[in-house]
């Protein structure tokens, strides 16, 4: 009886064990799918998606790719290498070994085919005679002449040459009533992959960015929609799909989205844009001082704007401010306030007086010699690289 029992229970685990090794075998002979299946319907998007879709079919047709190429070079301008913004560098770029090509992502504004996008994407054709060239959505590669730059706020205006249809602006929305949570839309060429959806919500509004000429520009929007080399100079869209801002800048040690990106917004750039189509330059309200470095005024226990320098006729010079004597270095007048805010670095003080305007009164806190008094001053148009 035993002997049986061992018998049976050895033949029903080999019997187990054939079973096993051949059950890939069975079910590949019986249920192979060795011709196309059939198709599971899906059923309506989701009024989300559709949403989404409809989105990026209105606005895709109005992006376009830049490629910028320095006169000093002569390889491909087809190799994506932008210099994208990174939040935090002296001078507001992420530099990559250069190849003499920058490229990046812009939009039409009008329909006398004006483009928007950064200065940092086009700034090195600008420089030497380089050229530039404009991919629409449509593939058709056009040249573009640059109209305008605006530095301090990272924006350039081109001009496309003749094209067969010209794409239609994207429509504009205002950054005046954005709110934080709700849905952001970045479209542009990460990489160089042309016309890439990203999507996320708005993360913070008033962000300062540092922009060039020692300014740093307010109001900025924050999103964590994916933002990566080759998007500068691309839309920010609402829900709507609006322009809302324009993408300028990453915060990311590696260079790529961690999602944290900024962007100028589109207030700011309504504002800029019309100027650089009629002078090709942005009026920049000022008051007509260059300012100490800040590293400088802070190893000299100095809180506040020393100002260094007062041009010739300007609002500062009518105002009666004093620089540093060239003669004894001493130290003539520090700004420390300006319409009732305290000013403790020069982005302080460029915040008031973009916020006051052209010809308009700032109150100025002026401290010289241990005394404070106030001084009144009346902003007025000055060059980009001064204050």
């Amino acid at each position: 009886m035993p002997d049986r029992f061992v018998r049976i229970a050895l033949g029903v685990t080999l019997g187990l064990l054939v079973a096993f090794v051949a059950q890939p075998y069975i079910l590949a002979f019986l249920y192979s799918a060795d011709s196309p299946r059939a198709v599971t319907a899906r059923g309506d998007l989701s009024a989300l998606e559709k949403s989404t879709v409809d989105l990026f079919a209105r606005a895709s047709p109005s992006v376009v790719h830049v490629f910028a190429q320095t006169a000093a070079r002569g390889q491909s301008l087809m190799e994506p290498d932008d210099e994208f913004g990174q939040y935090g560098q002296e001078d507001g770029r992420q530099q990559q070994g250069g190849s003499g090509s920058q490229t990046g992502t812009g939009f039409v504004w009008d329909a006398a085919g004006h483009v928007v996008t950064n200065n940092h994407v086009v700034e090195g054709a600008t420089k030497g005679g380089g050229s530039i060239s404009v991919r629409l959505a449509s593939g058709e590669v056009v040249g573009a002449r640059l109209v305008g730059t605006a530095k301090s706020y990272d924006l350039a205006v081109l001009q496309l040459g003749r094209v067969a249809k010209m794409p239609p602006p994207l429509a504009l929305g205002t950054s005046g009533d954005l709110k934080v949570g709700q849905s952001a839309f970045a479209i542009g060429n990460p990489f160089g992959l042309d016309h890439t959806l990203t999507t996320g919500v708005i993360s913070a509004l008033q962000r300062r960015l540092p922009t060039q000429e020692g300014r740093e520009l307010a109001g900025v929007i924050q999103t964590d929609a994916a933002i990566n080399p080759g998007n500068s100079g691309g839309p920010l869209l609402d829900s709507a799909g609006r322009l809302i801002g324009v993408n300028t800048a990453i915060y990311s040690p590696s260079g790529a989205s961690a999602g944290i990106g900024f962007a100028v917004p589109v207030d700011v750039v309504n504002r800029v844009v019309p100027d650089l189509i009629k002078n090709g330059r942005v009026r920049n309200p000022g008051i007509g001082i260059i300012a100490g470095q800040e590293a400088a005024a802070a190893r000299l226990g100095i809180d506040g704007v020393v100002v260094v320098q007062v041009l010739p006729g300007s609002p500062a010079a009518q105002a009666g401010l004093a620089g540093i004597d060239r003669r004894t270095g001493e130290i003539g007048d520090v700004i420390v306030g300006a319409n009732g805010r305290p000013v403790h670095r020069l982005a302080d003080l460029t915040a008031v007086v973009e916020d006051a305007g052209l010809d308009k009164p700032v109150n100025l806190l002026v401290e010289r010699d241990g005394r404070v008094r106030t001084v009144r001053v009346t902003t007025a148009d000055v060059a980009q690289s001064r204050l």
